[in-house]
């Protein structure tokens, strides 16, 4: 397995497998109530099972060249993750997404762990351009999608239902021309 530094603070990121279903539930434990104020995964994942399922399916994706999901790890704790919902190569897309548990928040992870996923997305797969959507009353993200230097491309209006309400979303992207290489050390 590898890891990928996330600054000198000791967090990294590195791929979350089906082995790391336990692992994987007590983070969505630690975090359910703050990560499903704004993500359905906590709905999804409630226990080894499920956990299990869900690393599997992403498993799968990396099989197939579809998807790809890396942790983040904090002080040797999972405490989030980062990504690739859609990876279609041969269009040249793919969409990205995150979670952090609240113990995580504010010490820039996300928008770290995002970079380096996009970046791959990129300069190594190919992928001509990059979404990130979000739900328009998610601030953190929304600021996430600014700091990565992305462009608002537009709002769905009302355009999902999520714990009977519906919500707006965002629709934010980058495009390879315009991509910002990782800082160099």
């Amino acid at each position: 397995m590898y890891a990928i530094s996330l600054g000198d603070d000791g967090a990294e990121m590195r791929p979350l497998e089906p082995w790391q279903a336990d692992e994987f539930l007590a983070h969505m434990d630690r975090g359910r109530e703050f990560i499903g104020a704004r993500n359905g995964l906590p709905d999804v994942v409630t226990d080894l099972e499920s956990s299990r399922a869900f690393l599997r399916l992403y498993a799968e994706k990396v099989a197939a060249d579809t998807g790809r999901i890396h942790g983040i790890w904090s002080d040797g704790t999972l405490v989030g993750a980062v990504i690739l919902r859609r990876l279609d190569t041969a269009a040249g897309y793919a969409e990205a997404g995150c979670w952090l548990e609240p113990a995580a928040v504010g010490k820039g992870l996300v928008t770290r762990a995002a970079h380096a996923l996009i970046d791959w997305a990129i300069t190594v797969r190919g992928v001509h351009r990059v979404e990130w959507i979000v739900s328009s009353d998610n601030l953190p993200s929304i600021a996430v999608a600014r700091r990565l230097g992305m462009t608002l491309d537009g709002v769905l209006r009302e355009s999902y239902s999520y714990r009977g309400a519906r919500h707006d979303e965002q629709i934010w992207s980058t495009l390879a021309p315009t991509w910002p290489p990782l800082p160099t050390p």
